[in-house]
């Protein structure tokens, strides 16, 4: 009889967003009257830009012809998204990036779970804490993680890098050697960032210790520090020890559309001298198929100048979002950090009180949703995420209900 994977099993509960969605239908069918107010998942809630929608159309009319019809995509993708990534969130910002260094895939979220498979099963993983729970679970399941510890939260092979209100939720050089960093910057879920200069003392450190750095710059559209990278490989030294996951989800609304794409420059080795790009390459073309062609055109016009305007002016709202929420939360006494150059507000739960008793509280006392920061791992608790990805009137009367509890 066959036998299942049991590194599944050593899974503590159920995903995170899943546990809060299930907690939140139950409060919903018990109160058919509660209104609630979703700030818990990070999905965007404003339509897709007019260039996109345009693009999306124009692409499916090709679709009804036999002269311009597509099949499969090629398997790092259509060369005119890859040409129009590597000059746009590249290239014109120094960075040494070529169009058949980036791989197209239907999601930052996939890869990041994905990308651990073309790393040996001893590598050791260290990660921000807290931290989005897709990194730690992936590897989790790749059984190379060692035991659970219920009681502190932390797996034993994991390395876990504090990151709190002292070191302004940014995290030191782990005092252990690493085989693989994650690092996500503006990060999920602590809206914080880090300058250049930062950055560039972890990919130093990676270079010197043959680490390899998983950078996830999904949130990258929402800066407006100029001191603050969009991309890893404004700092020298990116290609040979750095790989970048980039999302069309939170900065073009493509949630539902699903298009994102990895980075991996023909630089970076392991310790033995193989290249990583090929690997990638080898694993993407064998497991997937590609995004589909009329998404890739719709991920093609947010580089044309209407497109780029539009997803300014989105991104613009919903930072407009964020800035009103923390404030608001601040005016209250709450202490309360990102949604300055981040789409997350990252608050301290008043008391003593946990983060999930927290949650409790937001969504019996004012019909609010956000996410339990000791979800994202052991430095979360007493910790809260909300999200600006909902309209501004959504985001005032959350603030009015919350002011008024």
């Amino acid at each position: 009889m066959f036998t299942a994977n049991q590194d599944y099993l050593k899974l503590p509960g159920s995903y995170l967003f899943s546990t809060v969605a299930k907690k939140t239908g139950a409060f919903t069918q018990a109160h058919p009257e509660a209104r609630i107010i979703r700030m818990g998942i990070g999905d965007v809630t404003k339509p897709l830009p007019p260039a996109v929608i345009e693009a999306l159309h124009k692409a499916v009319d090709e679709m009804a012809s036999a002269e311009t019809f597509r099949g499969y995509a090629p398997d790092l993708g259509y060369a005119f998204l890859r040409e129009a990534m590597a000059k746009h969130d590249f290239q014109d910002r120094g960075c040494q990036i070529e169009a058949d260094e980036i791989f197209i895939s239907d999601g930052a979220k996939s890869d990041s779970a994905n990308i651990q498979e073309i790393f040996a099963g001893e590598s050791r993983i260290a990660v921000c804490d807290p931290v989005y729970p897709v990194y730690v679970d992936s590897n989790v399941m790749a059984g190379r993680t060692g035991t659970y510890d219920p009681a502190a939260g932390t797996w034993s092979d994991v390395i876990y890098m504090p990151c709190t209100m002292e070191n302004g939720f940014a995290p030191d050089l782990p005092s252990e050697t690493p085989d693989l960093i994650y690092l996500c910057f503006p990060n999920n879920p602590t809206g914080a960032v880090i300058t250049k200069a930062a950055l560039q003392e972890w990919v130093d450190y990676a270079n010197k210790v043959g680490a390899v750095i998983l950078f996830d710059a999904a949130y990258e559209a929402y800066i407006k520090d100029p001191q603050v990278p969009h991309s890893i490989y404004e700092c020298e030294g990116a290609r040979t020890c750095a790989i970048e996951l980039r999302s069309f989800s939170k900065n073009a609304g493509f949630t539902g559309l699903r298009l994102g794409a990895t980075v991996i420059p023909k630089d970076l080795k392991d310790k033995k001298g193989q290249a990583l790009h090929p690997l990638w390459a080898r694993r993407h073309g064998t497991k997937y198929n590609g995004a589909p062609y009329i998404v890739q055109r719709a991920g093609e016009a947010c580089y044309s100048p209407e497109g780029r305007a539009q997803i300014q002016a989105m991104v613009g709202d919903y930072m407009k979002n964020a800035s009103f929420i923390r404030q608001s939360l601040a005016d209250m006494g709450y202490q309360a950090f990102g949604g300055q150059d981040s789409p997350y507000i990252w608050l301290r739960t008043p008391g003593d009180m946990t983060s999930w008793e927290f949650f409790d509280f937001l969504l019996e006392k004012a019909w609010v949703v956000g996410t339990p920061g000791s979800g994202f791992g052991p430095s979360g608790e007493h910790y809260f995420r909300l999200t600006a990805f909902g309209s501004y009137e959504s985001s005032v009367e959350a603030m009015e209900r919350i002011r008024r509890i």
